[in-house]
């Protein structure tokens, strides 16, 4: 803040009729220590009353609240062991919520102002005990139980608070038009109401301010690049690493707000290559990107919702030659991913409820719940790996995405069954990482023919049982084996040769697999094509690059007397 700023702020605290508990007004007298207590103090105490912050100030008269100056230089002034003040209380606050520091000027006299954030779902100790405000009085939190267990319970929303400083010029004029555009996407029917309204009506109708407020939310999905230093101590920022299969960093770049725009430019920077490597033995082979851009979309927008920014972390999004890791701080709140998946459901809390909203409202996510799921749907369809959920780690949360095949056997799998369950194919994919299942499980996939081997040592069986269910929908989608399609061929040519390629088109393309693109089912048949004309040697192509005519390559297959 600048002093303007300081200014404005100090005089609204002198108005207040006395000091409060989350308000403390000093002259000159100063001990480290008995400042570091007030800090935790403060920070208890603004919590317990429903604000965003704490202050103490050093150069106002407690009792008139005059402007008297201190001689109180926090710069100059050293902490226990003769450390860097500042450092030494930050190292001694637990959880360290933040506070700034700032002299300055004040109607003509020094003064020095902390600002201090509250605390939020944890009481904040000082070099390990807690302290509270009572009344003017400061005093152990432990002899205040009830106060404790009330710090413990509030769970205040980060996302929710209003950003003091921020005005609506901090906001991102491009990701403003964004924001109403994708308002209009989720809502259609509301495009005329969003043309009338103004900016700050539709910031408050979205619920990215409130009653014009500028809220943490705001700042974070619509604000400014330079606007993420108003929200310090959070930190608001994407770091996209890539690595290469030494596990060294080979690039890197970091995104700071507005995060509505800069997901899809960390999108852009992720390398979505082609996957050529397929597995031997399959019945059609296939090209496919690495990974499917709305399962890395979800991902990260799943790390922006759930982020704990209290722990002062940034998203990381790590790329390697097979796999994305994307992380984020905060534990995983469900707890169990695989309940989220059986229960398929809106989760039951969210860390940040006000940010969450606001990504519904601009597109972002989807309360509905079934985000995780479709994540392991889509990988299902991709015949890929399942997504990596790791929660070991209290503080983290990390998902990895494979971007190759493991195990051959458990693709073929996968593209021979298309009636297997995701439940049995979550199991299959533990199988294919040598994940131990129970024997509960085991009898299962093994009662189904599944997988082989000894327990606890198995793998995906490499003989594929029989589809059940809808046989007729099965054939459509995995399809019938390469000789079909190629007899076919050999009787179009036989009968009416020479033939196009657009007449072997109109043949074959409403037969391939229907969960083959248009563009896969032409390069299949290009491969089919190719092993005819030059492994088998049977047909050829007398026209010429651009207007083939297929004939067959001997003359003993003549074509019928009409």
């Amino acid at each position: 803040m600048d002093t303007q700023e300081l200014t404005a702020l100090l005089d609204r605290l002198r108005a207040e009729p006395r000091e409060t508990e989350w308000l403390e007004f000093k002259a000159s007298c100063y001990d480290p220590q008995a400042l570091g207590e007030y800090l935790s103090a403060l920070a208890n105490a603004a919590c317990l009353n429903g604000k965003t912050k704490g202050y103490l100030a050093f150069g106002i008269q407690d009792k008139t609240h005059d402007v008297i100056g201190t001689t109180f230089n926090p710069d100059v002034e050293k902490g226990k062991g003769n450390q860097d003040l500042r450092l030494w209380l930050s190292l001694g606050l637990r959880p360290n919520v933040g506070f700034e520091v700032y002299p300055f000027i004040y109607h003509g006299r020094p003064v020095v102002l902390f600002d201090i954030n509250a605390a939020f779902d944890r009481p904040v100790a000082f070099y390990g005990t807690a302290y509270i405000r009572v009344g003017s009085s400061k005093t152990l939190l432990s002899k205040h139980p009830d106060k404790e267990r009330r710090i413990w319970q509030r769970r205040m929303d980060w996302s929710a608070q209003i950003c003091e400083r921020a005005s609506l010029d901090d906001l991102d004029p491009d990701a403003l038009s964004k924001a109403r555009q994708e308002y209009v996407a989720k809502y259609p029917g509301k495009d005329a109401d969003v043309a009338a309204w103004d900016d700050l009506a539709f910031l408050n109708k979205v619920r990215l301010t409130i009653q014009g407020g500028i809220t943490n939310t705001a700042i974070l999905l619509l604000g400014r690049s330079e606007s993420s230093a108003l929200i310090t101590p959070a930190v608001a920022r994407i770091s996209w690493i890539l690595k290469d299969d030494r596990n060294q960093e080979r690039d890197y770049e970091h995104f700071d707000p507005p995060f509505l725009l800069n997901v899809d430019r960390v999108l852009k920077k992720i390398r979505n290559l082609t996957f050529r490597a397929l597995p031997s033995g399959t019945l059609f082979p296939i090209e496919m990107a690495q990974y499917d851009p709305w399962i890395i979309r979800e991902a990260l927008h799943n790390c922006i919702a759930h982020q704990d920014y209290s722990l002062h972390g940034r998203i990381n999004v790590v790329e390697t030659p097979d796999f994305l890791l994307l992380t984020n701080a905060g534990s995983f709140l469900p707890g169990d991913v695989e309940r989220v998946i059986r229960q398929d459901a809106p989760l039951e809390i969210y860390r940040n409820p006000f940010l969450a909203e606001a990504m519904v409202h601009l597109n972002m996510i989807d309360t509905q719940g079934g985000g995780i799921k479709r994540m392991f749907l889509t990988q299902v369809k991709r015949f890929f790996p399942m997504p990596d959920f790791d929660l070991a780690d209290p503080e983290r949360v990390a998902v990895r995405i494979q971007g190759s095949i493991l195990d051959e056997r458990y693709s073929r799998l996968l593209m021979e069954r298309s009636d297997l369950d995701l439940q049995t194919v979550i199991l299959l994919d533990k199988v294919q990482k040598r994940i131990r299942i129970s024997k509960e499980e085991h009898k299962r996939l093994r009662s189904m023919k599944l997988v082989e081997g000894r327990y606890p040592n198995l793998f995906v069986a490499s003989k594929i049982a029989a589809a059940t269910g809808n046989k007729a929908q099965h054939i459509r989608e995995k399809g019938f084996d390469k000789k079909y399609y190629q007899d076919m061929i050999l009787e179009l040519i036989r009968r009416h040769g020479p033939v196009s390629r657009k007449d072997i088109d109109n043949l074959l393309m409403n037969k391939l697999p229907e969960i083959l693109t248009e563009q896969q089912k032409k390069a299949r048949i290009h491969n089919l094509l190719y092993e005819l004309a030059g492994p088998l040697g049977l047909i050829r192509n007398k026209g010429s690059r651009t207007r083939s005519a297929w004939v067959y390559k001997d003359s003993i297959y003549a074509r019928p007397k009409k």
